[in-house]
C-alpha cells in the first residue's frame, strides 16, 4: 500500500485524497451523499463511477449481504459506511479474500496470502480482523501449501459477522435510507 510520503506514487495520493475528500464528505451533510461513493480499485487506471442503482435493486440489498456485496455501488456504499464507522477492517479482509481468490499464479498466490495474513490475521496486525483461534490456526496452517481456498473459512466468519453487525447497522443508516429514496 502507501508507504512514506517522499516514495509516493501519485496514484498513491490521488487515493489518499479521495478518501479524505470521502471522509469529509460523510462528516458532513450534503444534499445526496451518495453522489459521491466511488469504489476503490487497486488497479493503476481511474475506475468508471458505477450508475446509482435503481430502488428496486437498493431494496433487494436487504435480502442479503452477498447481494450488497455484488454490486459495485452496493460494495462502495459499504465501505464508505464502515469507514464512517471506522470499522472497514471486515469489508477490507473480505475484498482481499475476493481478488486473492482470483489470482492464478502460484507465486502471487504466495505473495498475496503472506500479506492478507501480516495484515489483517496475524496477532496486533494492524486491520486484525476478529476471527477465534481456530479460524487463525486453520488459516495458518493452510499458509504452508496457499491455494484459493487458504482463507475461505476466515473469509466465511467475518461475512457472518458483518451479515450479523454491520449489515444491520447499515440498513439503518442515513446513508442506505438515502439509497432508497
Amino acid at each position: 500500500m502507501c508507504r512514506g510520503l517522499a516514495a509516493l506514487p501519485a496514484t498513491c495520493l490521488e487515493r489518499a485524497k479521495g478518501i479524505k475528500t470521502k471522509l469529509g464528505i460523510l462528516l458532513q451533510k450534503p444534499e445526496i451523499i451518495t453522489d459521491y461513493i466511488i469504489p476503490y480499485s487497486d488497479k493503476a487506471e481511474k475506475p468508471a463511477k458505477p450508475s446509482r442503482p435503481s430502488q428496486t435493486e437498493v431494496q433487494q440489498w436487504r435480502e442479503s449481504l452477498e447481494k450488497l456485496l455484488m454490486n459495485s455501488y452496493g460494495l462502495a456504499a459499504f465501505k464508505a459506511f464502515l469507514q464512517s464507522e471506522h470499522s472497514e477492517e471486515n469489508i477490507e479482509f473480505w475484498m482481499a479474500c475476493e481478488d486473492y481468490k482470483a489470482t492464478k499464479s502460484p507465486l502471487k498466490l504466495a505473495v498475496k496470502a503472506k500479506k492478507i495474513y501480516e495484515d489483517f490475521i496475524e496477532k496486533e496486525a494492524p486491520k486484525e480482523i476478529n476471527v477465534d483461534h481456530y479460524t487463525k490456526d486453520m488459516t495458518m496452517k493452510s499458509l504452508i501449501e496457499p491455494s484459493t481456498t487458504t482463507f475461505e473459512l476466515a473469509q466465511k466468519r467475518v461475512l457472518s459477522l458483518m451479515e450479523k453487525d454491520s449489515f444491520c447497522r447499515f440498513q439503518k443508516s442515513e446513508l442506505y435510507l438515502e439509497l432508497i429514496k
